[in-house]
């Protein structure tokens, strides 16, 4: 690979959630992206990723666990009602949580090395030919995610990633020019 075909790849690289709810993305396919994603860089190799591939009715379970927590923080009915719905929009769910480190420094390096991971398994799905759609957890629903998906309970979800096989490709659109300031 040279860089233009990797600069083919970044920019090509689109959120959409525009996915065949019906046409199942296979369990190692996802194994697949999250082997290549724990190639990002890993300050002091701490491995801190842990995955979640949410599918199935579990999708539905999962929406029922986030907006249980929004109705008791008081979130208005009709975002708590499409929460419930929402993560059976793609055909898997990936959870991608960080585990906490042994210092501050240590779980902002470890969430910033999971951050990395997933940018690097958006980039695999898209080599694949598979939509993607980077979410964040909901508001006040960490701790409620965490145990739901098993993870250890001082885990940081970092991403809820929806994957399946678009129906369509969202246009792009322009990026700013980088900010950049050159010191000598």
């Amino acid at each position: 690979m040279n860089f233009d075909d990797f600069s083919v790849l970044v920019r090509a690289r689109r959120t959409n959630l525009m996915i065949d709810r019906s046409r199942d993305v296979e369990p190692t396919v996802v194994q697949q992206l999250c082997e290549l994603s724990t190639w990002a860089p890993n300050h002091k190799l701490t491995w801190p990723w842990v995955f979640a591939e949410v599918r199935g009715e579990s999708r539905l379970q999962l929406g029922s666990v986030c907006a249980e927590v929004m109705a008791a923080q008081g979130e208005p009915e009709p975002r708590i009602t499409k929460t419930r719905g929402k993560f059976a929009r793609t055909p898997v769910v990936l959870v991608v949580g960080s585990e906490v480190g042994d210092s501050d420094l240590r779980t902002a390096e470890n969430r910033d090395a999971v951050a990395a991971a997933v940018q690097t398994l958006l980039l695999g799905a898209t080599a694949l030919g598979l939509a993607s759609f980077w979410s964040s957890c909901p508001k006040g629903t960490n701790d409620a995610v965490t145990k739901f998906c098993g993870f250890p309970s001082d885990t940081t979800v970092v991403a809820m990633v929806y994957l399946g096989w678009p129906t369509d490709v969202p246009k792009g659109f322009e990026r700013p020019a980088p900010r950049i300031n050159r010191l000598t």
